[in-house]
């Protein structure tokens, strides 16, 4: 264990840069201005993260066009109706058809109207990292969404917990570190995915075939052996392995 916490520092350190940002979906919150502005734009980055880069990353690029730049003024004034209509027939991306975008703005919209922000939410229904991510799937489940944002915290949640990360994590060159102050770092729990979980397994770190909340959970407290003031760097590290290995 103590060689590969050492191999993982390294990579965490190697990796987590400014570089990293330009080919990664967090770029587009380092875009915008304004804190809320920022979370919204994160958010709505995080949720489009799944596939091809190739093909998302010009997908969230539509947004910010059709918002100008502004993702939060955009929603929570409802201007996205004049460019997303609420039709089921038509494709957005891949699995996510017009309607299906149509009706996770117009759920956002109400939570920026009645909290004012998305980290008020969360500070409001949230003390760490993974009742965070659970306020949110139940959030989003309440207004019946589904299919973006997981309807309970049984699955891994992975892009979920990657949106945690760029709000929570601060002293960072790539996460904003916007909510440090109300979640702790150290309760985040690791976007799995089939890479991350290949690469832990590889490691030792754990030994699981399907990604869960609760494999999740148990890598995260792996990586608090190797990072224990900041678990997260493990998710970095992880990255810098499959790159390397």
């Amino acid at each position: 264990m103590e060689n590969i916490g050492l191999l993982l520092k390294q990579y965490a350190e190697q990796y987590e840069t400014a570089e990293f940002l330009p080919d990664d979906p967090s770029r587009f919150m380092h875009q915008v201005e304004g804190n809320d502005n920022r979370e919204v734009t994160a958010f709505v980055a995080s949720c489009l993260s799944y596939g091809s880069r190739k093909q998302f990353m010009p997908k969230i690029q539509t947004i910010l066009d059709f918002a100008g730049g502004n993702v939060f003024d955009w929603i929570a004034h409802g201007n996205f109706k004049n460019n997303i209509p609420n039709d089921d027939t038509i494709c957005f991306y891949r699995l996510y058809t017009q309607h299906t975008m149509y009706t996770l703005f117009t759920a956002l919209q109400e939570m920026l109207n009645c909290y004012g922000s998305i980290g008020r939410y969360v500070k409001k229904n949230a003390s760490d990292g993974f009742t965070a991510v659970k306020c949110l799937t139940d959030y989003f489940a309440s207004k019946g969404i589904e299919t973006i944002i997981p309807k309970n915290t049984a699955s891994a949640c992975k892009r979920v917990c990657m949106f945690l990360r760029w709000m929570v994590r601060d002293n960072s060159p790539v996460d904003l570190g916007l909510w440090s102050s109300f979640i702790d770092k150290r309760t985040l729990i690791i976007p799995m995915d089939t890479h991350v979980l290949q690469e832990a397994n590889r490691l030792g770190l754990i030994n699981s075939k399907t990604a869960s909340m609760s494999v999740a959970i148990k890598l995260s407290h792996r990586l608090s052996e190797i990072f224990p003031d900041d678990p997260m760097k493990g998710d970095f590290a992880l990255f810098g392995y499959g790159v390397n290995h």
